[in-house]
Protein backbone atom coordinates (compact mmCIF):
# COMPACT_ATOMS: atom_id res chain seq x y z
CA UNK A 1 0.00 0.00 0.00
CA UNK A 2 1.78 3.52 -1.22
CA UNK A 3 2.06 6.19 1.46
CA UNK A 4 -1.02 8.18 1.58
CA UNK A 5 -0.81 11.42 -0.82
CA UNK A 6 0.76 14.27 0.82
CA UNK A 7 -1.52 16.90 1.59
CA UNK A 8 0.28 19.89 0.26
CA UNK A 9 -1.92 23.16 -0.22
CA UNK A 10 -2.76 24.71 -3.39
CA UNK A 11 -1.06 28.23 -2.25
CA UNK A 12 2.40 26.21 -1.05
CA UNK A 13 2.74 24.06 -4.23
CA UNK A 14 2.18 27.28 -6.48
CA UNK A 15 4.45 29.36 -4.60
CA UNK A 16 7.09 26.18 -5.33
CA UNK A 17 6.01 26.00 -8.91
CA UNK A 18 7.00 29.45 -8.93
CA UNK A 19 10.42 29.29 -7.70
CA UNK A 20 11.07 26.84 -10.07
CA UNK A 21 10.50 29.30 -12.76
CA UNK A 22 12.26 32.52 -10.90
CA UNK A 23 14.82 32.53 -13.10
CA UNK A 24 17.23 35.78 -12.78
CA UNK A 25 18.21 37.47 -15.29
CA UNK A 26 21.86 36.70 -14.74
CA UNK A 27 21.59 32.90 -14.56
CA UNK A 28 19.70 33.18 -17.85
CA UNK A 29 22.49 35.53 -19.40
CA UNK A 30 25.10 33.06 -18.29
CA UNK A 31 23.60 29.86 -19.26
CA UNK A 32 22.50 30.98 -23.16
CA UNK A 33 26.19 32.17 -23.31
CA UNK A 34 27.36 28.50 -22.53
CA UNK A 35 25.21 26.87 -24.81
CA UNK A 36 24.87 29.47 -27.76
CA UNK A 37 27.69 27.62 -29.73
CA UNK A 38 29.30 30.85 -31.13
CA UNK A 39 28.59 33.43 -33.52
CA UNK A 40 26.57 31.22 -36.33
CA UNK A 41 24.42 34.37 -37.24
CA UNK A 42 27.53 36.43 -38.02
CA UNK A 43 28.50 34.27 -40.36
CA UNK A 44 31.00 31.59 -38.37
CA UNK A 45 29.85 27.96 -37.94
CA UNK A 46 26.52 26.81 -35.86
CA UNK A 47 26.16 24.47 -33.47
CA UNK A 48 25.05 21.30 -34.62
CA UNK A 49 24.90 19.07 -31.40
CA UNK A 50 21.80 20.24 -29.30
CA UNK A 51 21.58 19.04 -25.81
CA UNK A 52 18.51 17.84 -24.42
CA UNK A 53 17.02 15.79 -21.73
CA UNK A 54 14.83 12.58 -22.82
CA UNK A 55 11.93 10.47 -20.94
CA UNK A 56 12.35 7.32 -19.50
CA UNK A 57 10.37 4.39 -21.91
CA UNK A 58 9.58 7.10 -24.14
CA UNK A 59 10.45 8.76 -27.27
CA UNK A 60 9.90 12.81 -27.87
CA UNK A 61 9.53 13.84 -31.25
CA UNK A 62 13.28 15.22 -31.88
CA UNK A 63 14.13 11.86 -30.86
CA UNK A 64 11.73 10.57 -33.58
CA UNK A 65 13.09 13.09 -35.97
CA UNK A 66 16.60 11.87 -36.03
CA UNK A 67 16.10 8.53 -36.43
CA UNK A 68 14.29 9.36 -39.09
CA UNK A 69 17.29 10.87 -40.84
CA UNK A 70 14.67 14.06 -40.81
CA UNK A 71 17.72 16.39 -38.54
CA UNK A 72 20.31 16.05 -41.54
CA UNK A 73 23.62 17.03 -39.90
CA UNK A 74 21.94 18.16 -36.19
CA UNK A 75 22.63 15.70 -33.85
CA UNK A 76 21.39 15.14 -30.68
CA UNK A 77 23.40 15.06 -27.21
CA UNK A 78 21.14 12.99 -24.38
CA UNK A 79 22.34 14.33 -20.98
CA UNK A 80 19.69 12.89 -18.84
CA UNK A 81 15.90 12.50 -17.90
CA UNK A 82 13.71 15.47 -16.90
CA UNK A 83 11.48 15.64 -13.86
CA UNK A 84 8.92 17.82 -15.69
CA UNK A 85 8.17 20.41 -18.37
CA UNK A 86 9.07 23.51 -16.28
CA UNK A 87 12.46 22.05 -15.12
CA UNK A 88 12.97 21.07 -18.61
CA UNK A 89 12.05 24.35 -20.29
CA UNK A 90 14.26 25.95 -17.03
CA UNK A 91 17.07 24.18 -17.77
CA UNK A 92 17.25 25.61 -21.70
CA UNK A 93 16.30 28.83 -20.55
CA UNK A 94 19.82 28.77 -18.43
CA UNK A 95 22.08 27.15 -21.15
CA UNK A 96 21.91 23.33 -19.30
CA UNK A 97 20.17 22.12 -22.46
CA UNK A 98 19.74 23.63 -26.06
CA UNK A 99 15.67 22.97 -26.28
CA UNK A 100 13.07 22.23 -23.93
CA UNK A 101 9.55 21.48 -23.50
CA UNK A 102 6.87 22.05 -21.56
CA UNK A 103 2.74 22.72 -20.90
CA UNK A 104 2.28 26.14 -22.68
CA UNK A 105 1.17 27.89 -19.39
CA UNK A 106 4.65 26.95 -17.79
CA UNK A 107 6.22 29.07 -21.24
CA UNK A 108 4.44 31.66 -20.26
CA UNK A 109 5.21 32.09 -16.85
CA UNK A 110 8.72 31.71 -18.03
CA UNK A 111 8.43 34.66 -20.39
CA UNK A 112 6.49 36.59 -18.11
CA UNK A 113 9.87 35.76 -15.61
CA UNK A 114 11.83 37.79 -18.35
CA UNK A 115 13.54 34.76 -19.28
CA UNK A 116 14.53 35.44 -23.57
CA UNK A 117 13.18 32.12 -24.62
CA UNK A 118 10.80 31.75 -27.78
CA UNK A 119 8.60 28.65 -28.66
CA UNK A 120 9.78 27.33 -32.01
CA UNK A 121 7.51 24.28 -32.35
CA UNK A 122 4.27 22.32 -30.68
CA UNK A 123 5.25 19.13 -29.64
CA UNK A 124 1.95 17.45 -27.64
CA UNK A 125 -1.77 18.17 -27.44
CA UNK A 126 -4.65 16.17 -26.68
CA UNK A 127 -6.99 14.89 -29.42
CA UNK A 128 -9.36 11.85 -29.70
CA UNK A 129 -6.43 9.27 -29.37
CA UNK A 130 -4.39 11.21 -26.86
CA UNK A 131 -6.17 12.81 -24.13
CA UNK A 132 -6.17 13.49 -19.79
CA UNK A 133 -9.15 12.57 -18.55
CA UNK A 134 -10.74 13.36 -14.67
CA UNK A 135 -11.47 9.75 -13.29
CA UNK A 136 -14.09 9.10 -10.45
CA UNK A 137 -15.18 5.58 -9.05
CA UNK A 138 -18.20 4.02 -10.85
CA UNK A 139 -20.08 4.71 -7.74
CA UNK A 140 -18.81 7.99 -7.04
CA UNK A 141 -21.63 10.71 -6.21
CA UNK A 142 -19.79 13.29 -8.19
CA UNK A 143 -21.78 13.88 -11.11
CA UNK A 144 -20.69 17.94 -11.86
CA UNK A 145 -18.05 20.36 -10.89
CA UNK A 146 -20.16 21.58 -8.19
CA UNK A 147 -19.75 18.29 -6.34
CA UNK A 148 -16.12 18.30 -6.50
CA UNK A 149 -16.23 21.01 -3.42
CA UNK A 150 -14.24 19.38 -0.53
CA UNK A 151 -12.82 16.72 -2.86
CA UNK A 152 -9.33 15.75 -3.46
CA UNK A 153 -8.34 16.18 -7.33
CA UNK A 154 -5.06 13.82 -7.80
CA UNK A 155 -2.49 15.04 -10.36
CA UNK A 156 1.37 14.85 -11.71
CA UNK A 157 2.22 18.30 -10.97
CA UNK A 158 0.54 21.49 -10.14
CA UNK A 159 0.33 24.96 -11.75
CA UNK A 160 0.64 22.95 -14.94
CA UNK A 161 -1.85 21.62 -17.77
CA UNK A 162 -4.20 19.85 -15.72
CA UNK A 163 -4.35 21.56 -13.08
CA UNK A 164 -5.17 24.57 -15.50
CA UNK A 165 -8.05 22.06 -17.66
CA UNK A 166 -9.40 21.80 -13.88
CA UNK A 167 -9.71 25.60 -12.91
CA UNK A 168 -11.27 25.85 -16.76
CA UNK A 169 -13.77 23.22 -15.86
CA UNK A 170 -14.87 24.76 -12.77
CA UNK A 171 -15.15 28.22 -14.05
CA UNK A 172 -16.67 27.25 -16.99
CA UNK A 173 -19.92 25.23 -15.11
CA UNK A 174 -20.05 28.41 -12.67
CA UNK A 175 -18.22 27.65 -9.62
CA UNK A 176 -17.16 31.24 -7.82
CA UNK A 177 -13.17 31.32 -7.33
CA UNK A 178 -14.27 31.12 -3.54
CA UNK A 179 -16.07 27.26 -4.14
CA UNK A 180 -13.49 25.84 -6.15
CA UNK A 181 -10.72 26.98 -4.14
CA UNK A 182 -12.10 24.31 -2.17
CA UNK A 183 -11.40 21.82 -4.68
CA UNK A 184 -8.15 20.30 -3.78
CA UNK A 185 -5.46 19.67 -5.75
CA UNK A 186 -2.74 17.11 -5.01
CA UNK A 187 0.42 15.94 -6.77
CA UNK A 188 0.52 12.34 -7.00
CA UNK A 189 3.21 10.02 -8.87
CA UNK A 190 1.06 8.87 -12.14
CA UNK A 191 1.98 5.36 -11.36
CA UNK A 192 0.56 6.11 -7.73
CA UNK A 193 -2.80 7.67 -8.82
CA UNK A 194 -5.17 5.06 -10.57
CA UNK A 195 -4.44 2.96 -6.60
CA UNK A 196 -5.33 6.13 -4.84
CA UNK A 197 -8.37 6.82 -6.37
CA UNK A 198 -9.57 3.16 -5.69
CA UNK A 199 -8.49 2.85 -2.02
CA UNK A 200 -10.09 6.05 -2.09
CA UNK A 201 -7.30 8.55 -0.74
CA UNK A 202 -8.61 10.81 -3.28
CA UNK A 203 -12.05 11.77 -5.10
CA UNK A 204 -10.75 12.36 -8.99
CA UNK A 205 -7.41 10.98 -10.31
CA UNK A 206 -5.99 12.31 -13.80
CA UNK A 207 -4.85 9.59 -15.51
CA UNK A 208 -3.80 9.69 -19.18
CA UNK A 209 -1.78 7.14 -21.80
CA UNK A 210 -1.29 4.22 -20.79
CA UNK A 211 -2.05 4.50 -17.14
CA UNK A 212 -5.90 5.56 -18.38
CA UNK A 213 -5.48 2.41 -20.35
CA UNK A 214 -5.11 0.41 -17.89
CA UNK A 215 -7.42 1.84 -15.19
CA UNK A 216 -10.22 1.56 -17.83
CA UNK A 217 -9.36 -1.55 -18.35
CA UNK A 218 -9.37 -2.95 -14.74
CA UNK A 219 -13.30 -1.77 -14.67
CA UNK A 220 -14.92 0.40 -11.88
CA UNK A 221 -14.10 3.97 -12.71
CA UNK A 222 -15.75 6.34 -15.23
CA UNK A 223 -14.59 9.93 -16.40
CA UNK A 224 -15.91 12.90 -15.24
CA UNK A 225 -14.57 15.00 -18.09
CA UNK A 226 -11.36 15.12 -20.33
CA UNK A 227 -9.58 17.87 -21.66
CA UNK A 228 -10.47 16.85 -24.97
CA UNK A 229 -13.89 17.04 -23.98
CA UNK A 230 -13.07 20.76 -22.21
CA UNK A 231 -11.36 22.23 -25.44
CA UNK A 232 -11.35 20.01 -28.65
CA UNK A 233 -8.38 19.42 -30.51
CA UNK A 234 -5.64 21.60 -29.01
CA UNK A 235 -1.61 21.42 -28.84
CA UNK A 236 -0.65 22.30 -25.31
CA UNK A 237 2.95 22.41 -25.27
CA UNK A 238 5.79 23.80 -26.94
CA UNK A 239 9.70 23.61 -27.48
CA UNK A 240 11.55 26.59 -26.45
CA UNK A 241 15.03 27.95 -27.48
CA UNK A 242 16.81 31.16 -26.16
CA UNK A 243 16.36 34.20 -28.48
CA UNK A 244 20.60 34.47 -28.12
CA UNK A 245 20.51 30.60 -29.69
CA UNK A 246 18.16 31.26 -31.97
CA UNK A 247 19.76 34.44 -33.38
CA UNK A 248 23.31 32.69 -33.21
CA UNK A 249 22.23 29.47 -34.87
CA UNK A 250 19.48 29.99 -37.25
CA UNK A 251 20.28 27.49 -39.99
CA UNK A 252 20.20 24.92 -36.99
CA UNK A 253 17.09 26.05 -35.46
CA UNK A 254 15.07 25.47 -38.92
CA UNK A 255 16.48 22.55 -39.68
CA UNK A 256 15.54 20.92 -35.72
CA UNK A 257 12.20 22.44 -36.01
CA UNK A 258 11.92 21.49 -39.41
CA UNK A 259 12.39 18.00 -38.67
CA UNK A 260 10.40 17.67 -35.71
CA UNK A 261 7.38 19.28 -37.93
CA UNK A 262 8.02 16.41 -40.26
CA UNK A 263 8.03 13.79 -37.59
CA UNK A 264 4.59 15.08 -36.24
CA UNK A 265 3.35 14.36 -39.62
CA UNK A 266 5.18 10.89 -40.10
CA UNK A 267 3.81 9.87 -36.91
CA UNK A 268 0.46 11.38 -38.28
CA UNK A 269 0.07 9.10 -41.66
CA UNK A 270 2.08 6.00 -40.64
CA UNK A 271 0.06 2.98 -39.02
CA UNK A 272 0.44 2.93 -35.68
CA UNK A 273 1.54 -0.02 -35.64
CA UNK A 274 4.88 0.71 -37.72
CA UNK A 275 4.98 3.54 -35.44
CA UNK A 276 4.81 2.12 -32.35
CA UNK A 277 7.65 -0.41 -33.47
CA UNK A 278 10.11 2.52 -34.70
CA UNK A 279 9.95 3.42 -31.38
CA UNK A 280 10.52 0.53 -29.87
CA UNK A 281 13.59 -0.07 -31.80
CA UNK A 282 14.65 3.32 -30.68
CA UNK A 283 14.37 2.89 -27.15
CA UNK A 284 16.55 -0.54 -27.33
CA UNK A 285 19.40 0.84 -29.67
CA UNK A 286 19.93 3.52 -27.05
CA UNK A 287 20.58 0.92 -24.72
CA UNK A 288 19.23 2.98 -21.46
CA UNK A 289 17.68 -0.54 -19.81
CA UNK A 290 14.20 1.29 -20.32
CA UNK A 291 10.96 -1.12 -19.79
CA UNK A 292 9.19 -0.56 -23.74
CA UNK A 293 5.77 -2.02 -22.51
CA UNK A 294 4.01 1.29 -22.20
CA UNK A 295 4.68 1.81 -26.40
CA UNK A 296 2.43 -0.25 -27.33
CA UNK A 297 -0.10 2.29 -25.68
CA UNK A 298 1.01 5.13 -27.99
CA UNK A 299 -1.62 6.72 -30.05
CA UNK A 300 -0.63 9.74 -31.40
CA UNK A 301 1.35 13.07 -30.31
CA UNK A 302 -2.19 14.59 -29.67
CA UNK A 303 -0.50 17.98 -32.01
CA UNK A 304 -3.13 19.55 -33.44
CA UNK A 305 -2.04 22.14 -35.96
CA UNK A 306 0.20 20.79 -39.28
CA UNK A 307 3.17 20.20 -38.72
CA UNK A 308 3.23 21.77 -34.84
CA UNK A 309 3.05 25.65 -36.58
CA UNK A 310 1.79 27.63 -33.51
CA UNK A 311 -1.03 30.08 -33.47
CA UNK A 312 -2.10 32.99 -30.92
CA UNK A 313 -5.14 30.25 -29.39
CA UNK A 314 -2.07 28.55 -27.97
CA UNK A 315 -1.14 30.74 -25.58
CA UNK A 316 -3.90 32.94 -25.24
CA UNK A 317 -6.26 31.16 -23.01
CA UNK A 318 -3.42 30.23 -20.82
CA UNK A 319 -2.13 34.03 -20.65
CA UNK A 320 -5.93 34.22 -19.51
CA UNK A 321 -5.88 31.79 -16.75
CA UNK A 322 -2.82 32.93 -16.11
CA UNK A 323 -3.95 37.13 -15.60
CA UNK A 324 -7.07 35.32 -13.72
CA UNK A 325 -4.89 33.83 -11.04
CA UNK A 326 -2.88 36.48 -10.46
CA UNK A 327 0.15 34.89 -11.39
CA UNK A 328 1.12 37.27 -14.51
CA UNK A 329 -0.20 40.91 -14.90
CA UNK A 330 -3.10 41.16 -17.59
CA UNK A 331 -2.19 42.35 -20.57
CA UNK A 332 1.81 42.59 -19.76
CA UNK A 333 2.64 39.93 -22.88
CA UNK A 334 0.74 39.00 -26.43
CA UNK A 335 0.66 35.88 -27.32
CA UNK A 336 2.20 36.23 -30.80
CA UNK A 337 5.27 37.93 -29.15
CA UNK A 338 5.77 34.07 -27.37
CA UNK A 339 6.62 32.12 -30.30
CA UNK A 340 7.61 31.93 -34.24
CA UNK A 341 6.86 29.95 -36.95
CA UNK A 342 9.68 30.83 -39.07
CA UNK A 343 11.66 28.54 -38.54
CA UNK A 344 9.21 25.76 -39.69
CA UNK A 345 9.56 24.65 -43.43
CA UNK A 346 7.24 22.43 -43.16
CA UNK A 347 4.54 25.58 -44.10
CA UNK A 348 1.22 26.25 -43.32
CA UNK A 349 -1.17 23.49 -44.95
CA UNK A 350 1.67 21.40 -46.38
Amino acid sequence: MPAAPARTRTTTSRRQFLTLLGISAAAVSCGTATASGGGGGGGGAQLKKLKYQGSVGAVSLPELAADLGYLGDVTLDWVGNTISGPQDIQSAATGQTHFGGAFNGAVVKLAAGKAPIKAVVSYYGSDQYSYGGYYVLEDSPIRSARDLIGKKVGMNTLGAHYQALLDIYLSRNGLSKADAAKVEALVIPPVNTEQALRQKQIEVAVLSGVLRDKALAAGGIRPLFTDYELLGAFSAGTYVMTQRFIKENPDTVRTFVTGVAKAIEWSRTTPREEVIARMTAIVKKRGRNEDTTTLQYWHSYGVAETGGRIGDKEFQLWLDWLGERGEIKKGQLKAADLYTNEFNGYGKGA
